[in-house]
């Protein structure tokens, strides 16, 4: 016997020299934390200050899993919360992007990150007031949104009216919002592609203004892949939040709350 020393060789794995900490899941679902700040191999030491096995950070991992365990969403998903944008660098805190932004706002909220892949999205999978969601921010660029959406809502199968999307809406001023049960694309192509492919326009949505063209012969792609002054990101931050609060008021069954409470 090694006392105090444990190697676990991942053969696996090519060897590779870690700067921070990671957490690997092993068989039979055990998280084993590693520290491979010392190392420039897969093998990994604990020892506590009798030289024997480390045994208390498998109580901190048991832990952290029955907690995870019980933030775990269940159920069907009953509702998709898509916020549009752009995906990629370049389209970062552009005006087209308020959606992406909002769902940020939403996915920080509750805690989760919005970066698992499917449905030619990056999404998250939550509990907001008793109710499983899907939330999303589609990757097919602004014009294809309905692409990832109508794929989402096919395979939970999801009826139009519990699709809640979030959008950029340039005759708003930034910090303004209006909600609507339904209504057309109002020339927005986002839109335009979600009601072509799931071939409904009932489905709600929440609008966030992103301020009017500077002067009328401004080219509006132009302005709505313009990014947001310091001032104005101030605005659409607080904007997101409201936002954020008016989804999960849909999402209770108070729609009716959300536009006497935020509408402008």
């Amino acid at each position: 016997m090694y006392k105090g020393l444990v190697f676990l060789w991942l053969e696996l794995f090519r060897p590779f020299s870690f700067k921070r900490e990671r957490t690997l899941l092993l068989e039979g679902g055990v998280w084993l934390y590693f520290t491979f700040s010392r190392w420039a191999c897969p093998a990994v030491r604990w020892l506590n200050n009798d030289g024997g096995i480390n045994l208390s950070i498998f109580e901190k991992l048991k832990e952290l899993s029955a907690k995870n365990s019980q933030n775990a969403p269940t159920g069907k998903v009953e509702y998709i919360i898509a916020g549009l944008g752009n995906p990629g660098v370049t389209y970062e805190d552009t005006r087209h992007n308020a959606g992406f932004i909002a769902v940020d706002a939403l996915c920080e909220k509750l805690g989760v990150k919005c970066e698992r892949a499917k449905f030619k999205s990056m999404y998250a999978d939550v509990m907001i007031n008793g109710k499983r969601c899907l939330v999303m921010k589609p990757t097919t660029y602004m014009n294809n949104s309905g692409e990832a959406i109508a794929e989402a809502m096919q395979f939970y199968k999801v009826p139009p009216q519990k699709l809640i999307v979030i959008y950029d809406d340039i005759s708003l001023e930034p910090s303004k919002l209006r909600i609507r049960r339904k209504g057309s694309d109002g020339g927005h192509n986002g839109i335009k592609s979600i009601i072509a492919l799931t071939g409904s326009q009932d489905f709600p949505r929440v609008k966030m203004g992103v301020g009017k063209k500077p002067h009328p012969d401004y080219n509006l792609a132009d302005w709505v892949l313009s990014r947001f002054t310091d001032s104005e990101r101030k605005l659409i931050d607080e904007a997101a939040k409201k936002a954020v609060e008016a989804v999960q008021l849909i999402v209770s069954g108070d729609t009716d709350k959300a536009m006497n409470l935020y509408n402008s």
